[in-house]
């Protein structure tokens, strides 16, 4: 199971989605939203997609997870606003043993984090707001 959503994640839907009786293993993650930026206190995150293509290397990076850990994966990522403290990714791994999980949660978060084609702005609660590369490095604008 893998997707973009809009909204609270379920991450029961997920753990059911990697559930099997072969694997005795399961790890969870969820990235959420930091309260601290920084110096400045954060109010949200919204995060932008390029959906299509996004859909398409989650899938990718679930099958290298899995095949790579011989593991189960659920990968959701949230798109739109997400407030201090809501979770914006999950990851499910279910593999045969703890290690092979753990890994392949690892895996696909890393992967994530270096190829997936979202986008955050910040939203600090002064009321400003900035735009993050995937790695959370501000974007500048082509006059910056």
């Amino acid at each position: 199971m893998i997707g973009l959503v809009e909204g609270p994640i379920d991450v029961a839907a997920l753990i059911a989605a990697v559930a099997d009786p072969e694997h005795g293993a399961t790890t969870v993650f969820l990235g959420s939203t930091r309260r601290e930026g920084g110096r400045r206190a954060v109010e949200a995150l919204v995060y932008e997609a390029y959906g299509e293509l996004a859909l398409t290397e989650l899938q990718v990076i679930a099958d290298e997870s899995a095949r790579r850990h011989d593991a189960r994966i659920a990968l959701v990522h949230r798109v739109g606003r997400v407030p201090a403290g809501e979770p914006s990714i999950a990851v499910v791994a279910a593999a045969g043993h703890r290690p092979e999980a753990f890994a392949a949660c690892r895996h696909a978060l890393e992967a994530v984090k270096d190829r997936l084609p979202v986008w955050k702005q910040t939203v600090y609660e002064d009321g400003g707001a900035e735009w993050l590369d995937g790695l959370g490095v501000p974007l500048r604008d082509a006059a910056g």
